[in-house]
């Protein structure tokens, strides 16, 4: 909103562009499993020790239905400036 308010007023709505972004986190945690025991026993134990991820950034641009998305194994600043990227090479000059 706060963008919204300070387009600057000479620029008609028609060569603004609205895209909505956002960021997931895909993965696969520890879990439990159950082991051959003596009877009446539940003994447990985990069965995965690493963790493992992936992110993904989304946008879509409600508009025209266009949408540009990047998965990666990390989060930084240059992964989010390789979707910011990939936004600005769908969006058409002007």
């Amino acid at each position: 909103m706060e963008t919204i308010l300070h387009t600057p007023g000479h620029l008609p709505l028609e060569r603004i562009d609205v895209w909505f972004q956002d960021e997931a986190r895909f993965g696969q945690q520890n879990q439990t499993t159950r082991l051959w025991a003596e009877t009446g026993s539940k003994p447990r134990a985990t069965k995965q020790q690493q963790f493992e991820y992936g992110y993904l950034f989304g946008a879509v641009f409600p508009s025209n239905g266009k949408a540009e998305a990047l998965f990666s194994p990390i989060v930084n600043k240059d992964v989010m400036t390789q979707h910011m990227e990939l936004i600005s090479k769908a969006t058409e000059a002007g």
